[in-house]
């Protein structure tokens, strides 16, 4: 299996200072080799431009017999210098996962008696008792799905794969604009699904479509999500489409203005 795990780093406008740290309501719970080795309903949630968000258990709040001292160091200019252990528990081991600040930069000094784990390294993390995957969500980070009436035609080598006119329009923070398909305005028999999957902290596990074209195969040029989270449960089983690996995305205008070819990003 392709596992990918694309991600969109946000940053508060107006944030105070190069960082933002937050307090946490939620319990946060790390496995790690079958074990937990952090339990805290006192975590911080770290922010910072172009990085993921992070979270920061007390110390009080961790298993430390897990914990071996490492050499590994590291500098960052708005946190401070982050010393590191490694993980080693039921015959696992997982060098340098673990780090704190011990004289954190002052924009970050409420990190000062807390430990970040790194995320991929941990056998699973749970906030209260839903598990939760590649990284933790950003507060500041919503999403909005609107019943669009548009006509939305997908084109590719000529063909026409995709022509809706009650599409799910997907407007995430920080990410392009998504149009979500029905299945039944599809020409699924010209997709075919891949192996590939990526996860997304706020919608799920998405599987990926190549379509194929009088022969001709182009790779993962659609995902859907079979079974999103409950938040965007409206996007079950729909199908959504790279503008950059189509010939072309055209949504309908309102009357009077020309129709718009969409180009994006990757999602």
């Amino acid at each position: 299996m392709n596992v990918q795990s694309p991600s969109w780093p946000m940053f508060r406008p107006g944030a105070r200072g190069p960082v933002d740290v937050l307090p946490c309501p939620k319990r946060v719970r790390v496995h790690f080799a079958g074990k937990v080795i952090a339990d805290s309903t006192r975590v911080l949630l770290l922010r910072e431009p172009g990085q993921v968000p992070a979270y920061y258990f007390p110390w009080e709040d961790v298993w430390h017999t897990t914990l071996q001292p490492s050499a590994h160091v590291t500098a960052s200019p708005h946190l401070g210098t982050a010393r590191y252990w490694s993980l080693a528990s039921g015959g696992r081991t997982a060098p340098d996962a673990v780090w704190a600040y011990d004289h954190p930069q002052p924009a970050a000094q409420a990190l000062a008696g807390h430990v970040a784990f790194r995320w991929d390294a941990m056998e699973a993390w749970y906030e209260e008792d839903q598990q939760v995957y590649l990284h933790p969500r950003d507060p500041y980070v919503r999403i909005d799905i609107l019943e669009c009436a548009r006509r939305v035609r997908v084109l590719l080598d000529g063909e026409t794969v995709a022509d809706s006119r009650q599409v799910r329009m997907l407007i995430e923070t920080g990410a392009p604009v998504r149009y979500y398909f029905p299945p039944e305005d599809i020409r699924t028999g010209l997709l075919v699904p891949t192996e590939m999957r990526s996860l997304c902290c706020y919608k799920g596990e998405a599987h990926y479509w190549s379509a194929n074209i009088a022969g001709r195969i182009y790779d993962n040029v659609a995902w859907s999500y079979p079974e999103p989270l409950p938040e965007v449960s409206r996007i079950a089983g729909c199908i959504c489409f790279y503008p950059q690996r189509v010939q072309r995305l055209e949504v309908e205008a309102p009357a009077g203005r020309p129709g718009d070819a969409v180009k994006g990003n990757d999602r």
